[in-house]
This record gives C-alpha cells, structure tokens and sequence, in this order.
C-alpha cells in the first residue's frame, strides 16, 4: 500500500507540474506533449508503472479495509471514532471516486472519446484542455475530484511515514503538516487550470 502510494503520489506532483505549463501558453504545453510522444520507451515505461501501481494500490486498499472492519467487528469506540480524521474515514470512498475520475479522465484526454464534442484537436494540446474545461459540469467533477485527492493524499503520505517507522509522538504533527501541505500543493496546482479556464483567463 505504502509503497504504491509513493509511486502515485509521486507521479500526481510530476502530472500537476506539467499541466502548469498551460499558463505559459500554448507553445509550452503543446512542445511538452511533443516531447513526451517522441519519447514512446520513456511514455510507455512510465504508463506500465503507473497501471501496475494503480492495480496494487486497489488491491491492497480493498484488503486493509476488509482487515481493518474485521479488527473492530464490534464497532469502533467513541474515542477512536472522534480520533480519526476527515481524511483517515473517508479514505475507502475518496479511493472510489478517485478511481472513476481516472477512468473518466483518461477518455476524456487521453483518449478524447467524450466531454469534448467530437472535435478532433490534433497535437494541439492547449486548445483540447481549454475545451475540455469550458463545459462547467466538467470542470466542477474536475475540482471536486482534486480536493478527494487532496484528502486521501494527506491521509496517504502521513501513513507512508507510519509505515516506513519515521514517524512518532514528537514528529507526527509535523509529518501531518508536511503530507497535509504536499497534498494541497498538488490539488490546488491541478485545480488552478479549470478555474483559470472558467473565468476566462485562460481561452
């Protein structure tokens, strides 16, 4: 699960980056796109990574929460309840949601089977993203996807630390804010294209 996770957590910060080149026109974002066809070994490399991540991360998502209901079939505690965050109890549901927008999200970019109205945009990356966002039942799945994401993100990297033994009493509320500020940072970065799209800064 952790190790997944950091595979995933990693690529969004890498993904996010990129997609931010729409605010240097469309020149940068479309010689990006460019570059990354021209590189298939280095493209396919990364999507086979990212499948197989994404395969492990589901399943091993499906099995800690199968394990973690069988652990508390009396219920859990009023304490633990109050004790555990937004993000720790909506984690198995934003994990779901998450996954639906990927799926959306790949026919609709990757791909370009919906959401965009049959146009055929060619290499023109700048102007599909635009059009894309330009439908606001589109761009508001979009942001309420990324602020999931930010969710599970933070409670995801703060169980990372847990994992791999880094984290205890003196360091937890500093890791959490480290996960909680990183999980922000990618979420916001991906939700600025939508809504630059939205008010007519980006067109």
């Amino acid at each position: 699960m952790a190790l997944s996770g950091l595979v995933l957590a990693g690529f969004v910060l890498g993904h996010m980056s990129g997609n931010l080149l729409m605010f240097k026109g469309p020149k940068a974002i479309n010689d990006y796109a460019t570059w990354l066809h021209a590189n298939p070994g280095l493209l396919w490399g990364a999507r086979i990574v990212l499948i197989l991540s994404t395969i492990a991360h589901i399943w091993a998502g499906i099995l800690l929460t199968l394990e973690n209901r069988a652990a508390r079939e009396g219920g859990p505690s009023v304490d633990a309840t109050r004790r555990a965050s937004l993000s720790s109890r909506t984690m198995p549901y934003s994990g779901v949601v998450i996954l639906a927008f990927l799926i959306f999200h790949l026919l609709h970019f990757t791909f370009r089977q919906i959401a965009l109205g049959g146009v055929d945009f060619g290499d023109n990356v700048y102007k599909m993203v635009i059009a894309g966002f330009a439908q606001p039942a589109v761009a508001v799945f979009y942001i309420v996807s990324m602020i999931l994401l930010c969710l599970h993100l933070s409670h995801g990297i703060s169980s990372v630390f847990q994992t791999l033994g880094l984290r205890n009493e003196r360091w937890r509320s500093r890791l959490d804010c480290v996960a909680s500020l990183y999980a922000w940072l990618v979420a916001l970065g991906f939700i600025s294209i939508p809504l630059a799209v939205l008010s007519g800064y980006l067109k």
